[in-house]
């Protein structure tokens, strides 16, 4: 079970600064399902506040300020994990803060990606330094990749792209689950299991974080995010229909009806297909 604190520990925060980490936010949309967004910019101001910077317009920035219950993840590169729950408070466009992301490498040199708002958030609750339960990990992976193909759908119609699929499925790539929470906020588990049985289903096995995945209602909608190690991603949302025996094993399922390209420079969704819309109007001339 997890160990719950309402601050972070002074010493782990430098580990939050560098860039080369994996940030995550997730957020509630206007539907109340759950988002997930990379966000690299992501650290401790101090042990009860945690900061982000924005440089592309995606969904999370819109989602907190209808709804500001957030989950949030750092995986530093030695696979040291910290995750947690927060209120959004407010945004600024200016000051110290917004100077330090400003002054990072990422953005210092680079004339496209500069931060342009810094977000604040309230720690509501987190759990301490975590590692990754690799052992478990590597079991989980293979239990579903022996047992997937007894979880197809055995659907025509492609929902997953090739490319998105493939990553899925790939040993390289890492993924994460959200779902809302009984709290009402919500919360973030590493699925590095998950893998796709076919385009339009995902299946991982409980062997890993077990107690928090089985936790998950049957029938409620979640967000999965997966991502490569060069930053490659996409996000999928679907109905998580609990969990069964495929080709004897137990896989959690989770059918897609909803995938989202957050890649920057264009954020959106990829299925259901939007159809293309005119441009009617048109910058004037000066």
């Amino acid at each position: 079970m997890k160990r719950t604190f309402f601050a972070l520990d002074e010493k782990d925060m430098p580990e939050f600064e560098p860039e080369a980490k994996v940030g995550l936010i997730a957020t509630i949309n206007p539907k109340g399902e759950p988002h997930i967004t990379l966000i690299t910019a992501l650290q401790a101001k101090s042990p009860d506040t945690i900061i982000w910077g924005q440089f592309s317009n995606g969904k999370s920035k819109e989602h907190v300020k209808t709804n500001p219950k957030t989950a949030f993840l750092i995986m530093t590169m030695d696979r040291s994990l910290w995750r947690g729950k927060a209120i959004w408070t407010h945004e600024k466009k200016y000051g110290t803060d917004y100077e330090m992301f400003n002054t990072k490498p990422m953005f210092r040199y680079n004339a496209y990606l500069g931060i342009h708002t810094v977000h604040y958030m309230d720690l509501r609750e987190t759990y301490g330094r975590e590692s990754l339960p690799l052992v478990k990990i590597i079991v989980s992976s293979l239990i579903a990749s022996l047992a997937k193909a007894g979880a197809r759908t055995g659907i025509k119609g492609r929902i997953l792209k090739p490319w998105a699929q493939g990553l899925f499925n790939s040993l390289g790539s890492i993924k994460f689950i959200s779902y809302i929470d009984h709290d009402g906020f919500p919360s973030l588990v590493p699925l590095i299991q998950c893998q796709a049985a076919d385009s339009r289903r995902l299946v991982f096995s409980p062997f890993a974080y077990k107690e928090e995945l089985r936790g998950i209602t049957p029938g409620s909608t979640v967000a999965v995010f997966g991502m490569t190690m060069d930053m490659e991603d996409v996000l999928v949302r679907g109905t998580f229909a609990g969990f069964d025996k495929f080709r004897g094993a137990s896989l959690g399922t989770v059918d897609i009806d909803w995938v989202y390209n957050s890649m920057p420079p264009l954020h959106g969704q990829i299925y259901p297909e939007e159809p293309l819309k005119p441009v009617v109007h048109f910058a004037a001339q000066s």
